[in-house]
């Protein structure tokens, strides 16, 4: 895997702490969890130990069972930034060269 930047294995590190946190607010063990997004218990321990190697697809099917994937994805949508709002009017390009 290419070098990641120190921001995000900081990032990768907060991330797995959050998940973790919420695991715990939900009181549910690592195996329901684990369970529950069809992964194996070691790649959820990964995950909250912020291993930048587990896949985004492993990782969100996580975000999902602790049931916060509508709030991942709202976070990108750019519509919900000063940004996207203020060139909502504006058509987004077909292609970016």
């Amino acid at each position: 895997m290419k070098n990641l930047t120190p921001k995000v294995e900081e990032a990768f590190a907060e991330a797995g702490e959050h998940l973790r946190a919420w695991r715990k607010l939900y009181a549910l063990k690592a195996a329901q969890v684990a369970g529950r997004a069809g992964i194996a218990p070691g790649t959820l321990r990964k995950i909250e130990n912020g291993d930048p190697s587990v896949s985004v697809g492993a990782f969100l099917e996580v975000v999902r069972s602790l049931g916060l994937l509508d709030n991942v994805t709202a976070s990108l949508d750019p519509l919900n930034s000063d940004l996207g709002r203020a060139r909502m009017s504006e058509h987004l390009p077909k292609r970016v060269r």
